[in-house]
């Protein structure tokens, strides 16, 4: 099992940035994917199955009526974590989130969305690919973001609608 507080806990984005420093970002592109190494971790509102296939096509969590042409992951768990928190949110769902490590079944590049954003590079370690992930395990042990913090991401997220920001490059 891989958690927040036990063996195979990942560094939080903070901690990412705060190493990431002066070291120079390799894009991650579907041709040039096999070093990145796991844990994946996929958040959503979605139950899935050990085993199950996440895959495009589906309805996205942040847009009404828009399609996902990709499904997005990420090597830290925190990127997850604001996935399924979003997702729920963004839902009107009253339930927790869920939080899935995943394996990609084909070529994956760095999530266009985050990459170079705030940050030079992509310290979130956040991917997308066109091609199915496999769900390995649920990730039951997980915090949160504290209600403040995520009504925060969610007023930011409104504002950025309003002003016709929040693209989201699919």
């Amino acid at each position: 099992m891989v958690n927040q507080q036990g063996t195979g806990a990942t560094k939080s984005i903070a901690e990412a940035i705060a190493e990431s420093g002066d070291t120079e970002h390799v894009p991650v592109t579907f041709d040039s994917c096999d070093h990145v190494e796991g844990p994946f971790f996929h958040g959503t509102r979605a139950t899935f199955m050990d085993g199950d296939l996440i895959v495009p096509g589906h309805p996205s969590n942040y847009h009404d009526g828009r399609v996902a042409n990709h499904v997005y992951f990420a090597a830290l768990l925190e990127p997850a974590v604001w996935a399924a928190e979003l997702a729920t949110a963004l839902a009107g769902d009253e339930e927790r989130g869920r939080i899935y490590v995943v394996e990609p079944t084909g070529p994956f590049e760095d999530d266009p969305n985050v990459t170079d954003k705030r940050f030079p590079g992509n310290v979130t370690r956040s991917y997308r690919t066109r091609d199915a992930v496999r769900v390995v395990e649920e990730v039951e042990a997980w915090d949160g973001h504290a209600p403040e913090v995520l009504q925060g991401m969610l007023d930011n997220l409104a504002r950025l609608r309003a002003q016709g920001l929040d693209v989201i490059e699919d």
